[in-house]
């Protein structure tokens, strides 16, 4: 597993954690910064504060564009993984759509439902597509 698909999982966790305790993601990273024995991948760092930063945006389009699902109906794994791949799309410019997409599916193929990987798949792409047309 790569340093990146392994802070995306990090990324993940704490911002599930961050739900189940209804803190904010950063403070569940704090907390985990303080629990762990060595430093983070900086790049969880970078995710995280991403979302946080643009989570508001986030969840619009993901509301907006995820046919006839509300973000609460999701689950918990499936949401904040819509997250990340959402803010690597849009906001990350080192990370190309087709990875983000791919490591979110993966992701949810290995955490979540069976019909999740492909709900996954379909939220991101249709992201993807409408990319050239937002203003964000």
């Amino acid at each position: 597993m790569s340093a990146r698909t392994k802070a995306r999982k990090r990324a993940l966790d704490v911002m599930y954690e961050a739900e189940v305790q209804g803190t904010q993601p950063t403070v569940a990273l704090m907390g985990l910064e303080a629990r762990s024995d060595g430093p983070l991948n900086p790049y969880t760092r970078t995710i995280i504060e991403g979302v946080a930063t643009h989570r508001e945006r986030i969840d619009e389009l993901l509301a907006t564009y995820s046919s006839g699902w509300t973000l609460d109906r999701m689950p918990d794994v499936d949401r904040n993984l819509l997250r990340i791949g959402t803010w690597e799309i849009l906001w990350s410019d080192d990370v190309p759509d087709a990875v983000a997409i791919s490591e979110a599916v993966d992701l949810a193929t290995s955490l979540s439902t069976d019909e999740s990987p492909k709900f996954v798949n379909g939220l991101l792409a249709a992201i993807t597509d409408i990319k050239p047309h937002l203003v964000l």
